[in-house]
């Protein structure tokens, strides 16, 4: 017999105002009472497969469609078909945007922006390393993948500084916060499109090797892509690989911070760098849940979701499921990758940078590893509310020994 959600007898899990390992006790006690929990807005998993299996399950949509209602606000009805964003899509219209992009977003592809990538962060490295301190974000988290992304997409070094600001306001949408910030994510978000529409009718007239010159060309191959979905695909582009790897990065030089015994083995074995760019998504992720809802009545896992009702995947929560992992709360460079860590999603809506953040991230630890010895914090981390759909440092001082 099928039992709706709302009918079950399920712990509460409310993290609002909680330190990230407040945070993960309480999820934990509440998945040793029940796979699922109720919170203010809906319902959680943090089991690792049961998350996996909510993600998988393309029956359930990725709730980015609903930020305004989530927000309080009333639905944008008058929003142009055309504009919609891939990170947002679902169906048919999803998959083929997947398909499209999806050899941009190769490994291999990656592996060709590493020269720059080491480039990018060692001549930021190189404005702060002799003095042996920094404010790791501000120095060097925030402006590193910018140019990666605009080196990517073909934009000119002279607009990196623009392509920031535009991301970090239209990253505001995952804030809670969208009433107040909506005029800026807005006329961020008409800036971009504006330049991208003329970075576009560029490469239609002179093709480069770039991302743009590629989907044009795929254009022009047979499946036609309009300037519009071009464009959004842009900003997706921007929107998934800027702000994610910078809060990714602070947040593993943070836990590198508090464990200088894994940072000395790093630098000593710099061949562990892809292991420690999971271990530290998995331990200490920047993306820490993800949420879904039910277009229609769902039955999953003998529960019955009602049309509406949003479910939210704890990504934190899975990546310490002591059912998937080994000492899940021990942060461990060496650790055998077995099971994924969750940080990048899973199913139809996986991260499609993932490849190119992983590069990022292994670039920049053994180059920071090599070059930044008995690292310690030098004053308080500050850390972004937990509101934060993409969350880490806001501040993160370090002391280092120049090497």
């Amino acid at each position: 017999m099928v039992t709706s959600v709302h009918e079950l007898d399920l712990p509460m899990v409310d993290t609002t105002g909680m330190d990230r390992e407040q945070a993960l006790a309480a999820i934990a006690e509440a998945r040793e009472q029940h796979w699922l929990a109720k919170t203010p807005l809906g319902y959680s998993l943090s089991r690792h497969d049961d998350c996996v299996s909510l993600l998988r399950d393309r029956r359930f949509h990725n709730a980015l469609s609903l930020l305004r209602e989530m927000n309080g606000m009333e639905p944008d009805d008058s929003e142009d078909p055309r504009r919609r964003s891939i990170l947002g899509m679902e169906g048919e219209d999803h998959a083929r945007l997947r398909r499209l992009v999806a050899p941009a977003f190769t490994p291999q592809a990656a592996d060709r922006l590493r020269p720059f990538m080491r480039e990018v962060v060692g001549g930021l490295l190189d404005g702060f390393h002799d003095s042996g301190r920094c404010e790791l974000v501000a120095d060097l988290c925030e402006p590193y993948p910018i140019p990666i992304i605009c080196e990517l997409l073909g934009a000119p070094q002279e607009d990196w500084r623009q392509f920031s600001a535009w991301a970090t306001d239209i990253f505001r949408i995952f804030n809670q916060n969208l009433a107040e910030d909506l005029p800026l994510v807005d006329a961020a978000g008409a800036e971009l499109e504006a330049y991208l529409a003329d970075l576009i009718a560029a490469r239609r007239a002179a093709p480069r090797q770039d991302l743009l010159s590629d989907l044009i060309a795929v254009e022009e191959a047979g499946d036609r892509l309009s300037t519009e979905e071009l464009v959004s695909l842009a900003i997706a582009v921007l929107m998934a690989g800027t702000d994610t790897t910078r809060n990714q990065l602070a947040c593993a030089l943070a836990l590198f911070a508090e464990h200088p015994d894994q940072w000395a083995l790093l630098a000593e074995r710099p061949e562990l760098a892809p292991r420690a760019v999971e271990e530290a998504m998995r331990y200490l992720g920047a993306v820490r849940g993800t949420v879904r809802f039910a277009p229609e009545d769902i039955v999953f896992r003998d529960v019955l979701f009602p049309k509406g009702t949003l479910v939210f995947a704890s990504l934190a929560g899975a990546n310490r499921d002591p059912d998937s992992y080994q000492g899940p709360d021990t942060f461990d460079i060496t650790r055998e990758r077995g099971i994924q860590q969750m940080t990048f999603g899973s199913g139809i809506h996986h991260c499609m940078g993932a490849a190119l953040a992983r590069a990022e991230l292994q670039e920049a630890l053994t180059l920071l590893s090599r070059r930044m010895a008995d690292l310690a914090t030098d004053g308080p981390v500050e850390w972004k509310p937990t509101t934060f759909g993409i969350w880490g440092p806001a501040r993160l001082p370090l002391a280092f020994t120049p090497a």
